[in-house]
């Protein structure tokens, strides 16, 4: 949230001080309902899941195109099947031009790894007490996958499709089209974020460079009017100003 908050307003925001900008599109995946439920209260948001429904899958095309001024993704793209371009560039597709995708996701600082390169038609099957993964390549060759990585989710387990690295990561949003990456690794003691790694980080990615539409810049305009009457109508306020303390 403090990555979104700095994207969107340039300033880190606590959650519940976020201006209420209904005219902004967000859509989530997979995002906590700690800050999901809030989001909706403020934005035009909604939220998705890649494990269950309502269920958005990035390596599928996009629903809507130029359509959203953000997109959040917690802890989604490790598990994405291949080829990981094709995800990020739907991403970057359902962005308005100057949008910006905010997310997180396991990487290490040099090591990367793709578990399944030539994934094609494939499934799960049991042997013994154990998971393995079958696929048929395009060309028609049968692999067999043994010891596999789970992660646990919100349904139960998904399966691990790759280990990033910062430079796998920073070129993959590259070559999808995006002008700009953030790694947020800056600490911020007013909101207790205090980094312990290097790697593993909030991480922001934008279509275009920041623009406030008119349309957003009314929706705060009405609510810093609102709350200014707000607090000019409170009894506080008018015995404060009579007892001349302000």
């Amino acid at each position: 949230m403090n990555a979104l908050s700095t994207e969107l307003f340039g300033i880190p925001l606590s959650l519940l001080d976020f201006p209420r900008v209904k005219s902004w599109r967000g859509l989530g995946s997979s995002d906590s309902n700690q800050y999901a439920d809030r989001l909706a209260t403020v934005f035009d948001y909604r939220n998705t899941f890649y494990d269950r429904q309502p269920r958005l899958d990035w390596s599928d095309p996009p629903e809507e195109s130029s359509a959203y001024d953000f997109v959040l993704s917690s802890d989604v793209f490790e598990h994405v099947a291949p080829p990981l371009d094709k995800a990020f560039r739907n991403v970057y597709d359902m962005l308005k031009s100057n949008g910006v995708l905010v997310f997180t996701v396991p990487y290490e600082i040099e090591d990367s790894a793709e578990h399944f390169p030539d994934l094609h038609e494939y499934g799960m099957a049991e042997v013994g007490e154990r998971h393995v993964l079958v696929n048929r390549t395009r060309g028609g060759e049968t692999q067999i996958f043994e010891n596999l990585n789970f992660h646990l989710s919100g349904s139960g387990e998904s399966l691990e499709m790759r280990v990033y690295s910062e430079k796998t990561l920073r070129d993959s949003l590259a070559a999808a089209g995006f002008s700009s990456v953030k790694i947020h690794a800056g600490n911020y003691q007013p909101f207790g974020i205090v980094t312990a790694e290097s790697w593993s980080l909030p991480i922001s990615a934008r279509k275009g460079p920041f623009a406030c539409n008119i349309d957003a810049m009314r929706d705060v305009m009405e609510e810093w009017r609102d709350l200014r009457a707000r607090v000019a109508r409170s009894k506080w306020i008018r015995m404060g100003r009579r007892l001349g303390l302000f």
